[in-house]
């Protein structure tokens, strides 16, 4: 990643589009067992897919990996290991962390370091990563965090053009510590909704980005959709510049 400035090409053509939505409203504090499962259902996905790709990645004898390929390969298994028994763990409780008045103790982490599992998700030929020095060395709580940027890293995968450029741009602006993750796909009335909707719509349609206004509404932190010209969508996560950590 580099430590350069990486947000005056994107932000030139960045443009708000409506207001941000309100991830702390009253309506969302509890989870009912239905929509616990669907979360649970839809957080597994990244997890599996992603521990696919890196044992498919291993077993490629056509493709011999370096030592330092292996080391990260095995470190980003491990981080999705542990997300998985994370995710079993809340399955187990019967409890979800999404809640902003039950935020649990979780232990913080470099930015840097989180933001290597998430951009592992896009093809390198595709992928676009710039985060300032001092953004990527913020700590951050670091299951939330993981989980907000897999969440927006694998929308824009899904909506953006299917070899269209997927960018990660971080840096600390103001009072916060801005994440911007950038495709070249369309704002639709779908997505605004989507992100204006207080509650979940059936289904897993929209769910990743509800869960990541919970996440981020647990730090005190928002979601922001901004167009980009000439063409492209922005998602920014906000956190505060000291995001707690539990």
């Amino acid at each position: 990643m580099r430590g350069r400035h990486g947000f005056q090409g994107p932000r030139r053509g960045l443009r708000r589009a409506g207001p941000g939505p309100d991830a702390g409203d009253p309506a969302l504090a509890d989870a009912d067992p239905d929509l616990l499962l669907r979360v649970l259902c839809h957080e597994f996905r990244t997890p599996v897919a992603t521990l696919t790709s890196l044992t498919r990645a291993l077993a490629d004898d056509r493709s011999p990996l370096t030592g330092d390929d292996r080391r990260a390969v095995t470190a980003l298994a491990h981080d999705q290991a542990v997300h998985l028994a994370d995710l079993l763990r809340v399955a187990v409780a019967g409890s979800s962390a999404l809640a902003p008045a039950t935020r649990p103790a979780e232990p913080a982490a470099p930015l840097a370091e989180i933001l290597r599992a998430a951009a592992v998700l896009v093809p390198r030929h595709r992928r676009r990563i710039r985060v300032t020095r001092r953004a990527g060395g913020c700590p951050v709580p670091e299951r939330r965090t993981r989980q907000v940027l897999t969440n927006l890293v694998e929308n824009a995968l899904r909506h953006g053009p299917p070899e269209g450029q997927v960018g990660i741009h971080a840096a600390l602006r103001g009072s916060g510590l801005s994440i911007l993750v950038v495709d070249e796909g369309r704002v639709d009335a779908a997505l605004v909704e989507a992100l204006r909707r207080p509650a979940p719509a059936p289904g897993v349609s929209g769910l990743g980005l509800w869960i990541v206004r919970r996440l981020l509404a647990a730090d005190g932190g928002r979601l922001h959709l901004h167009r980009l010209r000439p063409r492209g969508v922005a998602l920014e996560a906000v956190f505060p510049r000291a995001a707690p950590t539990g």
